[in-house]
């Protein structure tokens, strides 16, 4: 192959306007250098395009909008419960309210303040909720659409809301505030009150200390006129509304945190900051009447019980054949430190104390009646945790929590990755689920889970989607993602395959990650094979089979050196660095050395050829599902660690595996368990010589600067790995301010054992033991020869001190830019070059190629693609035993930015998938021979000689788009995707039987492109990439779907296909459902005449403007919400829109036409009573004269 200078390609492309940016020069070498690309033009046609290929997707299939958001509520700080409807409202502290009923039922609503929620209360089987905020706002939710929206807000101007109160079926809720006052609103009308229990009058006059802010309301149960007022310095006032005076005062020595009522309304107990109960009758307040510290220690000589840790929050539920319940959170004694968290269940002398895995936020007892002056007779208690939501069974005695249905376990180890597949094969699900259900834990209650309110059908999407977690733990999650629910199928974990690190040895130095060295940083799966491929932190991939089938055997694996060998001629230091041992007498104790590097260490051995971790060598017990088939680790080389894995492709049908980092590329064959290529960068590039390219270049700094960019893994980024895996939080959130320090921070990995980023180290040599060495190793020890020196300047990928700002003339160079804003003045060009993008393809690989073969797809963070041939042997039956070549084909084209994807279209612009081998299980009983012939797919595209080309390639990059016409390599079309910003994801998806490039950019803009013109389709500011999560965890997937980690519990599911935003209102489940308020029991004569207040209490005539007056217009500003319109921002304007509209306004005009009708049958009814009484009267007084009246 002629040689050519690929940093003059890169030139080149400064030559072009950034408009019109060329893709190279033509074969010639005319232009700017010896490419195979022909040059491009603006985002249009670049060479003939073939006028056959009619593109049928237009601008009017897209449209962005929220779907559903999965997982558990991020940071909770509220908790409600409606007993008659059965669903849960949980509140944030970032202002989002999620609300839960019967699976399928969930969703997610945010507040504009983004104000964290206080409190949350339930307006009972009405189909409504009100939330109190911290900016000490009041908002009245509609439930009675799927999706909820403010109907009213009510902002406090003066006074900071501390407590709200509903009663039961009443329209006046109680509002205590932080200067210890009480308002009251109306719920209809959302309009304050001119009615307040002032605090100065609700405590004795005499009293000289202001008793601190509202902590408890709630009305009587026995008499609804009466409310009991908790202030925090342990005061309670027991107000009657009507007489607006004090009942009675109690008073108590210390702070109150909550209180509640005995059913009957003459007892109420409270729990205080000392972890103290106090109980409380109204008959005789003066002190209470009980007193009791659950958990703490009885003193001898009969002193008060020590105090503990303050009782948070009491509930005391009655039972008509049993002793009541007190349930309590804290109370727990000062001197168990390191006690969990806890949950007390006191039931009669019974005391039971549930211990929690995480803080309590909040609990609530779920009770029989809805009525607080009946017996309660609870049968749950909800807890709401910092990360966790668990039920608790009251009903057995050995108090069970529910099996959870919902998927609030996603962060149970923190997401590290994330794959999504929509309209995958559909024997998947059923397959995962069975292997996964035989894992499901046991001793949960029998009783089905009580949130079971709402209502949810499949809706008319009926396509299987399957979503994939990658977790720091090295656990790999399954879900079932169909019809927008998410179900957990099958748990794997990858860190079984490894030997557990053992306490006493301390840290093995072969680590590179001190934390979480497990943590899965890419996936890779091929549904229809089902193999599966996790890249991990450690520098290792493993590959899975699928087996229905239990295994007991050895893990294959294998070691791979892959190294950066551009050398920089320098002087050795004087310090003598002695020689690492022979490798021969190295290798054979190499498990032990990985174990025990810190012995190495000391004797001042350079670490080589040791993996960072070591995998289990004895056979191991492999559950069905999937079953690890080779592992394959990348080692220390000459004293200097593997850098991550930045790109992963495995391909089924040619039984390899490739992957690539900041060095080089690996391929395995993993069916005869070889390394075939293990390759530095500039090696793939063919003969040119990479000694060449420093002189030639005209930068005169000689720092290496690695590129380490795996945006679509970014592992460096997984914010639990604080101390070698550099984190970078900060740099994407001032994206706007400073796109290169984003840069600057993308290019740091893992290690940072360097001063200054320089080591220097012994050359390695050549292995002479029975380790398979690729033709690459050799070839780079013989080039290097005896007459080197034996020192080169080495740099790691995360070390790099980059120098800033840089000269003009340099910034002139690199205006090319892979530019994020000229962040590429960051990257040296001599700089390590990342495999960023790998795929393999039935394509053509060579300019006069007649026909596809099977080829290797590499794409650099330089914006370099590569071509690998891959040389398979002809039949199947040799495939186990005659070797698999790989070879450079010289094919070279360029981008701009790190390339992110492949795709290939066949002539007619349907995408054509890789070839793939059809799924038989091994391990089969059935299978008695183990050389059952593979089945293969082959997607080859036409191969009719006179069509000319009869392939696009489709190459997207983190800045343009390109697409390819092959065999000829002639750029058809190039799309200049951005100039200041950059993509973290692209994907070629398919959507309404047609095929689209799908892009999310860092300044948060959604696009699509249409294939194979790219003309834009859509381009919509979706959301601010505020969190490294969002770019570590974005992906797009077929049928207009994707998804993203918004916060370190939760995903969210959004659409750009319009046809899924036009069925979306039909996919949602219903929230509110029509439920017959139960009936309040018969209290009997005697008990409603001796039992409580005679009279009615009237709370329109108590409250209402004619009677208490208009509150104050400075204290509270009424703002009216957008309730009414059903949702109809989330499906987008368009039909849709109006069709939402039209049928609120039928609602609404049918429910008036629904009260008229019942007011004039109403009419009609006293019509005809009046009729038939002046009947009556007329009959009796017919036959009278006048003087007999």
């Amino acid at each position: 192959m002629k040689k050519f200078n690929f940093r003059k390609v890169l030139d080149g492309l400064t030559a072009s306007s950034p408009g019109g940016s060329s893709g190279g020069g033509s074969g010639g070498g005319s232009g700017a250098g010896g490419g195979s690309v022909h040059p491009g033009g603006t985002a249009g046609a670049a060479g003939t395009p073939r006028d056959e290929i009619q593109e049928t997707l237009t601008s009017d299939y897209f449209q962005i909008c929220k779907t559903v958001r999965h997982g558990f509520p991020y940071l909770p700080t509220a908790l409600a419960f409606d007993p008659v409807q059965k669903i849960l409202a949980i509140g944030t502290r970032t202002g989002a309210i999620r609300i839960l009923g019967r699976p399928g039922v969930d969703c997610y609503c945010q507040h504009e303040s983004g104000a964290a929620v206080l409190q949350l209360q339930f307006l009972i089987n009405e189909g409504a909720l009100v939330s109190a905020s911290a900016d000490d706002a009041l908002h009245l939710w509609n439930l009675r659409q799927k999706r909820p929206a403010i109907l009213h807000s009510l902002k406090f101007n003066r006074e900071r809301i501390t407590y709200c109160h509903l009663p039961f079926q009443s329209k006046w809720l109680y509002v205590g505030t932080e200067r210890g006052n009480t308002h009251i609103v109306n719920i209809e009308s959302f309009i304050l009150s001119g009615y307040v229990i002032m605090w100065n009058k609700a405590i004795e006059l005499s009293t000289k200390t202001h008793p601190g802010p509202v902590v408890h309301l709630s009305d009587s149960p026995r008499d609804e006129g009466k409310l009991l007022i908790g202030y925090e310095n342990g005061t309670v006032v027991f107000w009657d509304l009507r007489s607006k005076r004090a009942d009675l005062r109690a008073y108590y020595d210390e702070a109150i945190h909550s209180v509640a009522w005995h059913h009957e309304g003459k007892q109420f107990m409270c729990s205080h900051s000392d972890g103290s109960l106090t109980l409380w009758n109204l008959k005789s307040p003066n002190r209470p009447f009980q007193t009791t510290i659950p958990h703490g220690k009885i003193q001898r000589d009969g002193k008060k019980p020590e105090s503990c840790k303050p009782i948070l929050k009491v509930e005391y539920k009655t039972c008509k054949n049993s002793e009541p319940f007190v349930i309590f959170s804290g109370g727990l004694s000062y001197d168990k430190a390191c006690r969990r968290p806890s949950l007390t269940i006191m039931h009669g002398k019974a005391i039971t104390v549930l211990e929690m895995d995480h803080p309590i936020v909040d609990f609530l007892t779920l009770c029989e009646t809805p009525y607080p002056n009946e017996f309660q007779e609870p049968y749950a208690v909800v807890v709401l945790l910092e990360k966790d939501l668990i039920v608790v069974d009251l009903t057995q005695s050995n108090f069970p929590i529910f099996e959870n249905p919902y998927p609030i376990d996603i962060h149970e180890s923190p997401v590290t990755c994330t794959e999504y597949f929509a309209d995958c094969p559909p024997d998947l699900i059923p397959v995962l689920y069975s292997v996964g259900a035989k894992h499901k834990k046991q001793g949960y209650s029998n009783k089905e889970w009580p949130i079971s309110g709402g209502a949810w059908n499949l809706g008319a999407q009926t396509y299987p989607e399957i979503i994939i977690t990658g977790h720091a733990d090295g656990s790999v999650k399954f879900w079932d993602a169909s019809a927008i629910t998410l179900q957990m199928l099958y748990k794997l974990k990858t860190s079984k395959v490894f030997e557990k690190q053992k306490v006493g040895e301390g840290k093995a130095t072969a680590e590179i990650v001190e934390e979480d060295p497990f943590a899965v940083q890419m996936m890779y799966w091929c549904p229809e094979s089902r193999i599966f491929c996790v890249a991990g932190v450690s520098a290792y991939v493993v590959v899975y089979r699928f087996s229905k089938h239990e295994v007991n055997t050895e893990i294959a694996s294998l070691e791979v050196r892959l190294q950066y060998e551009v050398e920089d001629i320098i002087t050795p230091e004087p310090e003598i660095i002695p020689p690492f041992p022979d490798a021969s007498s190295q290798l054979p104790s190499l498990k032990s050395l990985s174990g025990s590097t810190n012995t190495v260490a000391c004797e001042g051995t350079m670490k080589d050829s040791i993996p960072c971790l070591s995998v289990k060598t004895r056979p191991v017990r492999m559950p069905p599902g999937y079953q690890a088939d080779l592992v394959i680790q990348l080692v220390w080389v000459d004293g200097e660690p593997p850098q991550q894995i930045t790109s992963l492709a495995v391909n089924s049908a040619y039984g390899l595996v490739a992957f690539g980092n900041c060095n080089g590329l690996a391929v395995v064959d993993f069916m005869q368990k070889t390394v075939l290529l293990s390759m530095g960068t500039i090696d793939l590039y063919g003969s040119s010589d990479p000694y060449q390219r420093q002189p030639r270049s005209p930068r005169k700094s000689k720092q290496f600067a690695a590129d380490n960019f795996c945006m679509r893994g970014l592992s460096n980024f997984y914010p639990d790995l604080t101390k070698r895996i550099r984190t970078s939080y900060q740099s994407l959130t001032e994206l706007s301010d400073s796109p290169v320090s984003l840069e600057l921070e993308r290019c740091k990995s893992p290690t940072s054992d360097h001063v200054n980023g320089h080591c220097t180290s012994p050359t390695s040599q050549s292995c002479s033991s029975g380790k398979r060495l690729s033709s690459a190793d050799v070839s780079k020890a013989n080039r290097r020869g005896p007459g080197r020196p034996p020192f080169r300047k080495a740099q790691s990928a995360a070390c790099m001190e980059i120098s800033l700002p840089v000269t003009t003339e340099e910034n002139r160079e690199n205006s090319f830019s892979r530019s994020r804003s000229s962040s590429v003045s960051s990257i040296d060009r001599d700089s390590k070059e990342a495999i960023t993008a790998l795929y393999f393809m039935e394509s053509f690989a060579r300019k006069n190629d007649s026909a596809v073969s099977p080829c290797l797809w590499v794409g650099t963070g330089l914006g370099m693609v590569l071509i690998l041939s891959l040389n398979l042997p002809a039949s199947d039956d040799l495939r186990q035993s005659e070797p698999v070549m790989v070879s450079p084909s010289g094919t070279v084209l360029t981008l701009k930015g790190a390339v992110l994807t492949f795709a290939c279209l066949d002539c007619m612009g349907t995408l054509t998938h890789p070839p793939y081998e059809v799924w038989r299980d091994a391990h089969s009983a059935d299978d008695g021979e183990k050389t059952r012939k593979r089945k293969l797919v082959m997607h080859s595209p036409s191969s009719s000689q006179d069509m000319g080309d009869h392939q696009f390639a489709v190459i997207c990059s983190e800045k343009q788009a390109k697409v390819f016409s092959l065999p000829s390599q002639t750029c058809l079309y190039v799309h200049n995707i951005t100039e200041t910003s950059f993509l973290l994801r692209a994907d070629v998806v398919t959507l309404c039987n047609s095929v689209c490039l799908a892009c999310f950019c860092a300044n948060g803009h959604i696009m699509t492109l249409s294939l194979p013109s790219l003309r834009p389709l859509l381009d919509v500011n979706y959301l601010p990439v505020t969190d490294m999560r969002i770019a570590r965890t974005f992906c797009f997937t077929n049928e207009g779907q994707a998804l993203y980690l918004s916060s370190p519990t939760e995903i969210q599911r959004l659409t750009y296909s319009q046809e899924m935003c036009d069925n979306l209102q039909d996919m949602l489940g219903d929230l509110f459902t029509p439920v017959e308020t139960p009936e309040a029991q018969n209290r009997g004569f005697l008990k409603g005449l001796f039992g409580g207040s005679g009279q009615a209490f009237d709370r329109e005539e108590l409250f209402g403007e004619a009677t208490a007056g208009k509150a104050s217009r400075s204290l509270a500003q009424h703002i009216p919400g957008s309730g009414g319109i059903e949702g109809v921002r989330g499906a987008a304007g368009g039909v849709i829109g109006d069709l939402t509209r039209a049928r609120i306004a039928l609602d609404e005009r049918g429910q008036k036409l629904g009260e008229l009708d019942e007011k004039t049958a109403s009419m009609m009814a006293s019509a005809e009573a009046f009729s038939k009484h002046a009947h009556e009267v007329m009959l009796k007084y017919k036959d009278k004269k006048w003087y007999q009246f």
